[in-house]
């Protein structure tokens, strides 16, 4: 089992920057991706960008690329997601998932292959 609990999240005004925590414990060294998905209100959760444990690739989403980046600390067990120039339609609860065991890199955007998830952290920026 592993487990995720994010942090970090709050108010901001658009064109700040918030940085989001992502502990793990348990099984982590099973773990191959670990990702950020975020769901606004009354929209489906969205992938935000993934990173895996070994060889650190990284992916973004379309919507946040050079303004996001994501990045772990295999020593802390911790991932991170940075946010800068971060615009209204950011907000959203931010999710942490992690995916034990293999996945094909062009499924890791997908919410259904991730094994764990943690209970969320509200972003939310004014305009």
């Amino acid at each position: 089992q592993v487990q995720l609990v994010e942090s970090g999240g709050g108010l901001v005004q658009a064109g700040g920057s918030l940085r989001l925590s992502c502990a793990q414990s348990g099984r982590t060294f099973s773990t191959y991706a670990t990702s950020w998905f975020r769901q606004a209100p009354g929209k489906e959760r969205e992938f935000v960008a993934t990173i895996t444990r070994s060889s650190g690739n990284t992916v973004y989403a379309d919507s946040v690329k050079g303004r996001f980046t994501i990045s772990r600390d295999n020593a802390k067990n911790t991932m991170y997601l940075q946010m800068n120039s971060l615009k209204p339609e950011d907000t959203a609860i931010y999710y942490c998932a992690a995916a034990a065991g293999f996945r094909v890199a062009g499924l890791l955007a997908r919410s259904d292959v991730y094994d764990y998830w943690g209970q969320g952290t509200q972003v939310t920026v004014s305009s």
